[in-house]
């Protein structure tokens, strides 16, 4: 599943944050490309993650129809974990991660990104470890990210130390 960097993967994110950005105007606060994909170097699965944060995630009607009439779907809702929703787009491979202003786990992925983007040894340690998870069989996807946690915690460790 995993594949080498691909340059095209900062164009695929380009025209999906022009699609967001056209379809919620002044509503997005902010608009960034996150996960493996982001980070040139990389190996990934070709799925562009995005971080949205709009005034309020909680608040679906001032940014979820707008979304879905995009081509988004609404997939996961996490109200118990600072409000988090996941909209679903197919063409690309997109989970739209959807937060508030002033969410530390916003702090927590921008930092982890740019630490992997900065940091060679840092990259090849995370590249490393999806490597090996990858070779495993996983009954849920949601299992393989949770055995990334360790290395994961320990970057961001490091990004925010």
């Amino acid at each position: 599943m995993l594949r080498e960097h691909d340059p095209a993967w900062a164009g695929w994110y380009a025209g999906e944050e022009a699609k967001i950005r056209a379809a919620l105007g002044g509503r997005v606060v902010r608009l960034e490309h996150v996960g493996s994909t982001s980070v040139p170097g990389l190996a990934a699965k070709p799925l562009i993650d995005i971080l949205l944060v709009v005034p309020d995630s909680a608040d679906e009607d001032a940014y979820v129809p707008a979304l879905v009439g995009a081509g988004y779907h609404l997939r996961l809702r996490e109200r118990a974990w600072h409000e988090h929703r996941v909209l679903k787009g197919t063409v690309p491979d997109v989970n739209l991660h959807v937060f508030s202003p002033r969410c530390e786990e916003l702090d927590r992925m921008l930092a982890f990104r740019d630490r992997l983007r900065a940091h060679p040894e840092d990259r090849e340690e995370y590249e490393r470890t999806k490597r090996e998870l990858a070779a495993r069989t996983w009954g849920r996807v949601q299992d393989y990210a949770d055995a990334k946690t360790r290395v994961v915690e320990r970057i961001i460790l490091r990004a925010l130390g």
